[in-house]
This record gives C-alpha cells, sequence and structure tokens, in this order.
C-alpha cells in the first residue's frame, strides 16, 4: 500500500478542535516541524498533546504553545521554555508530568494494545501518591491536582500502576522511509518518535529521505509500516533545516 501524501497541510487536513496528538522528538532532534506548522496553519484549537517537551526555541510544539492552541500537554521537562512555564504557573495550560521512561512505556503500551503497566518509578512520590499540580489557578494555588494511584507489591518490591496512552494522531519525524510506512529513525530522534508513533490511532511520518519498497534492509527498519498511515516527503531544504539548541565552542 502506497501511503505517500503529498503534502503536510493534505496528511493533517483531518485534525480537529479537541483532537489528541502524540508528538515525536527529542529536544530539537526529530521534530516533525512541518506537520506541526501544518497544524498550525489548519487553527484548530484545544489540542491535548503528549510530548517528551512542548517545543524550545522556535521549534516543535513551540507555535502552537504560544498562539494558545493547547490545552493540556502530557510530557516530562519543561525544560527551558519560558512561555510553557508561564502558561502553566498562570493556570492557562493542564500540564500531566510523568517520568521520562514511563512516557516512553505508556505510549508503547498503548500502541501494543497493553491498557496498564506496573513500574517501580515514582513509587514513594507524588507520582504515585497523588497531589502533583496539574494546572494552578493564577494565584499561586492549584486548582486541578493528579489523582493517587494504585500501588502493589510484588516479591518484596512496590510498584505503581500506569495506563497506556492512546491518541488520535500521531506527528513523527524519519531519517528514512519508504512508501509502505517502514521508518529509520537517526540518533536520539529514536528516543520518543517509535513509541509516539504507535501511540497514535492514525500516525503521520515526515520523512528526509524517501525510498522505494525494498531500499531499507529489513534489520534496519526501527518502525514497521503497521504503525505508519501516512507519509510526507520533505524537501531537500526541509530535510536540512536542523536547528542546534545550545552552541558550544572550544579554544
Amino acid at each position: 500500500m502506497d501511503k505517500v501524501v503529498a503534502t503536510a497541510a493534505e496528511a493533517v487536513a483531518d485534525v480537529r478542535d479537541g483532537a489528541s496528538l502524540a508528538v515525536g522528538g527529542f529536544g530539537l532532534s526529530g521534530v516533525p516541524n512541518e506537520l506541526i506548522r501544518a497544524v498550525h496553519r489548519l487553527g484548530v484549537r484545544r489540542l491535548g498533546v503528549v510530548s517528551n517537551n512542548c517545543g524550545a526555541l522556535e521549534s516543535g510544539l513551540a507555535p502552537l504553545l504560544a498562539a494558545g492552541r493547547i490545552a493540556r500537554v502530557t510530557g516530562s521537562y519543561i525544560g527551558a521554555n519560558k512561555e510553557f512555564a508561564r502558561q502553566y504557573l498562570a493556570g492557562e495550560i493542564e500540564v500531566e508530568m510523568i517520568p521520562q521512561g514511563t512516557l516512553a512505556e505508556r505510549l508503547r503500551a498503548g500502541g501494543c494494545g497493553i491498557p496498564a503497566f506496573y513500574t517501580p518509578a515514582g513509587v514513594g512520590t507524588q507520582v504515585a501518591e497523588g497531589g502533583l499540580p496539574w494546572r494552578y489557578d493564577g494565584r499561586g494555588g492549584v486548582a486541578v491536582a493528579s489523582p493517587p494511584k494504585e500501588v502493589r507489591e510484588f516479591d518484596g518490591t512496590r510498584y505503581v500502576l500506569e495506563r497506556s496512552i492512546r491518541t488520535d494522531f500521531a506527528l513523527v519525524r524519519a531519517a528514512r522511509g519508504d512508501r509502505h510506512g517502514n521508518l529509520v529513525f537517526s540518533r536520539s530522534s529514536r528516543n520518543f518518535n517509535p513509541p509516539a508513533a504507535m501511540a497514535g490511532r492514525v500516525t503521520v511520518a515526515e520523512v528526509e529521505e524517501l525510498v522505494e519498497p525494498g531500499g531499507i534492509d529489513p534489520d534496519e527498519v526501527h518502525l514497521p509500516g503497521i504503525f505508519v498511515q501516512r507519509v510526507v516527503a520533505l524537501t531537500a531544504e526541509q530535510a536540512a533545516d536542523k536547528a542546534v539548541e545550545k552552541r558550544t565552542v572550544s579554544g
């Protein structure tokens, strides 16, 4: 099945107000910027986003965040995104913070059809006991706090129950992909793109290099095409547009 779609706009045209999106990327690495820009141009609002972070500099989800299009973020890192922190503390956005490994596994589990799993990460903290501020009231108080989660003991170790994550759409970026949706990710962009892609009911991949079926060795495939519904081939200029978050020099 040829899953290639002509443009990013066509690939995300059915995203509607209130949709949930799993978005790949790790910092500025492997971020599906063209697909995010296409969603921004749609003008949709009240989006629920599941992503490691909510963009940095002007990259990634930052434009959607700045435009007030995101209502809720499920993630593991606020980082240096001052606008994200401002909206969170002002009570303009709801934020569920999750340990990074737990977030990745919740996405992967959703794609595998596993409804929930136990993990030791977060036991003995507010992650398990509840009380993490999901939304502030804008006056320094907490309007919505996280609920407590089930904790059980197995072989002398306590574990917290975490629910898997499924989203309406997933947006990811791959270094290479074929027309069947098989994808290869480069280095750290492999951290969150594969599990994000697995979690989406409709997964859209922008690829830096599009190859014909058979052009990727099966042993090199990081994500099989069964998880991908749409593929957008980037232009050479788009593929080369990669920002650097922090530049350093050595003497």
